[in-house]
């Protein structure tokens, strides 16, 4: 996965690699649609590899980079990570839109799974636990993150690149929410319902 191992250096990984492999489905035991999609999207060249799909999560950890620095209060552990995958979608859809598919084809495929043998699935149990989550359930955490992707294109199909602008300026301003109802109320009327939907539909 990218990450940071300092505040000025981005790693990502250069190569395909089992992680990644980890995440494909026997595609003649996925919807043919969606078998369709995933060799459209990551295998048109070859055999099907997610690297096009990691490639793209640099700019996520960019995103957590610039909220960082701007110093954006971010509410919730799950608020950071949507946040993030509204600015990639939203860098994608507006710059690079051909990618959109390579984009969204693999939370749709994860998501599409099912959460078998996942010890955790709502946004509490994000909360309490997200540093284990990420670091001894990688397969669990990925399911979270591939929520938060489809979540986002929702968000975007929904209100476009202004909802990143005003959650960037709604995030700015140093009101804590402690209880889910103030967050909600504050999403909906400051960002867009959208945004609020994605708490409220878990």
């Amino acid at each position: 996965m990218p990450h940071y191992n300092n505040d000025q250096t981005l790693i990502v990984a250069s190569s395909d690699n089992e992680f990644w492999k980890s995440f494909i489905p026997p595609l003649d035991q996925v919807p043919a649609s969606l078998a369709k999609e995933i060799r459209s999207a990551y295998g048109k060249e070859g055999p099907v590899s997610m690297q096009p799909f990691f490639d793209l999560l640099a700019l996520h950890e960019l995103g957590h980079a610039f909220h960082i620095q701007a110093g954006l209060n971010m509410q919730r552990k799950w608020m950071g990570e949507l946040f993030c995958n509204i600015f990639l979608h939203t860098y994608i859809a507006e710059k690079e839109p051909l990618l959109l598919p390579v984009l969204t084809t693999f939370p749709t495929m994860v998501v599409n799974s099912g959460v078998e043998g996942f010890s955790y699935t709502t946004l509490p149990d994000l909360e309490q636990h997200y540093e284990l989550i990420g670091k001894s359930y990688p397969r669990n955490y990925g399911w979270y993150q591939s929520r938060w992707h489809l979540a986002a294109r929702n968000i975007y199909d929904a209100g476009g690149q202004e909802v990143l602008k005003k959650l960037w300026h709604g995030l700015q301003e140093k009101t804590m929410y402690p209880d889910d109802a103030g967050f909600i109320k504050f999403l909906h009327s400051g960002v867009h319902s959208s945004v609020a939907a994605v708490v409220e539909n878990w």
